[in-house]
C-alpha cells in the first residue's frame, strides 16, 4: 500500500499560479503511475494529468495542456503539479492518485488507480 498526501492548495485570482505537492511513502516501484484528478462540486472525478515514475513520460488533459506541467523528485518521492493562468473552471478538489503499474501505462481512468490522497481544494476567483 502506498500513501500519498497532498499539499498546496489555496485560494487565488484567475490568472495566478499555484503548485501543488504529492508526497508518497510506502513500498512502490519504478514503474508507479501517479496522477491528478480534480472533482468540481456536482461534477464527475475528472483526469489532469500522470506521470510515468520511471522514464518521466507524462499525459495531460486538453484542458489543461499548455498551463499545468507535472514534474517528480525521486529522492523526496513526490510529485509537483504546476499550474499557471488559473481559471474559475479549475477550481475543484485535486486529487493525487497512483498505481502500480507493471508496465509503467497511463491510464486516464479513475477507477484504475489503487492509490488516493486526501485531497486539496483550489479555488480560482473571477
Amino acid at each position: 500500500q502506498v500513501q500519498l498526501v497532498e499539499s498546496g492548495g489555496g485560494w487565488v485570482q484567475a490568472g495566478d499560479s499555484l503548485r501543488l505537492s504529492c508526497t508518497a511513502s510506502g513500498r512502490f516501484f519504478s514503474s508507479y503511475v501517479m496522477g491528478w484528478f480534480r472533482q468540481a462540486p456536482g461534477k464527475e472525478r475528472e483526469f489532469v494529468v500522470a506521470i510515468n515514475w520511471r522514464g518521466g513520460s507524462t499525459y495531460y488533459a486538453d484542458s489543461v495542456k499548455g498551463r499545468f506541467t507535472i514534474s517528480r523528485d525521486n529522492a523526496k518521492n513526490t510529485a509537483y503539479l504546476q499550474m499557471l493562468s488559473l481559471k474559475p473552471e479549475d477550481t475543484a478538489v485535486y486529487y493525487c492518485a497512483g498505481h502500480q503499474s507493471s508496465i509503467g501505462i497511463i491510464r486516464t481512468t479513475p477507477e484504475w488507480y489503487r492509490d488516493w490522497g486526501q485531497g486539496t481544494q483550489v479555488t480560482v476567483s473571477e
